[in-house]
């Protein structure tokens, strides 16, 4: 199963602050807008994700369907297959694609230690 590009998705208290840290560590702005409350940061292949305000614990991200510079795949395996896996293996999902629609949807699923772990489709 291809899950596609990772990233941690950070809950950031101010993004501002956490922007020039990570920023001094080597981090790029890739993508985002701050004044949207978030942005995504790279450092070489490393991506890791902003987010002020948006949700309560720090996520693990996957990307269906794009590779590591956000770059459309041309073969990839689609969240409602990887759905269609999970569930035939007993996975329990916090939230579920619709199957009837195609393209962009999201799926969420917490790992025994409760990491929440979201595949997050853009294409």
């Amino acid at each position: 199963m291809k899950l596609g590009a990772f990233s941690v998705s950070l809950s950031v208290k101010d993004i501002t602050i956490s922007k020039e840290f990570y920023e001094n560590l080597g981090f790029k702005v890739f993508a985002g807008d701050i004044e949207q409350n978030y942005l995504i940061l790279k450092n070489e292949g490393t991506i890791i994700g902003l987010f002020q305000g948006m949700f309560e614990n720090n996520i693990l991200t996957f990307n269906p369907g794009w590779d590591a510079n956000a770059n459309k795949l041309d073969v990839f395996d689609d969240v409602r297959e990887i759905q269609k896996h999970l569930k035939a293996n007993n996975v329990k999902l916090e939230s579920e694609v619709d199957t009837s629609t195609s393209g962009p949807g999201s799926i969420t699923l917490l790992d025994p230690d409760g990491n929440a772990i979201l595949l997050d489709q853009h294409v």
